[in-house]
């Protein structure tokens, strides 16, 4: 059975993250079905580090379209360039935004969303797949988180 919450001994976040990365990797190991795997790897991440949403965007058509996800409703489709996850498409690198209200062309999902970060995966050289993670804490991203978070497109990457 999967469990989505990080054992009590977890305190510090990458204790959290340690224990989520194994979940996914046992994921990615042992389905082969991308949407499944990444349904899965949404609620793994969202419940397991409490943000507020959590999702995949896939490349389609030169935009976004979205894909798994836990949390309200989403944009469905956002163009190359556009929004934070356009720009990690765009620029095709990690984007960490510390304070939404202050990035120029924010996509809002929610009005207490504070900070977000998006991370993309890599098939034939090329963004595939995009991360998208908010938060409702202002500087809830760290280097700590991106360095995790790009791990989890790692281990996607695999199966991509």
């Amino acid at each position: 059975m999967l469990s989505t919450y990080a054992s009590p001994q977890a305190n510090t976040k990458q204790q959290r993250y340690n224990v989520l990365l194994q979940q996914i990797r046992d994921i990615v190991y042992n389905e082969n079905d991308l949407v499944a795997n990444l349904g899965n790897i949404a609620a793994i991440l969202h419940q397991g580090m409490n943000f507020s949403w959590t999702g995949f965007y896939f490349v389609k058509d030169g935009g976004l379209l979205l894909g798994p996800f836990q949390g309200p409703a989403a944009r469905t489709r956002i163009q190359k360039e556009e929004g934070i996850c356009g720009t990690a498409f765009a620029k095709e690198c990690t984007v960490m935004v510390e304070d939404v209200e202050e990035y120029v062309g924010h996509i809002s999902l929610s009005e207490y969303d504070k900070s977000e970060i998006a991370v993309p995966a890599y098939s034939k050289g090329e963004v595939s797949l995009i991360l998208n993670i908010n938060s409702h804490y202002l500087h809830n991203f760290t280097e700590l988180d991106k360095r995790n978070l790009q791990q989890v497109m790692h281990l996607i990457e695999e199966v991509l």
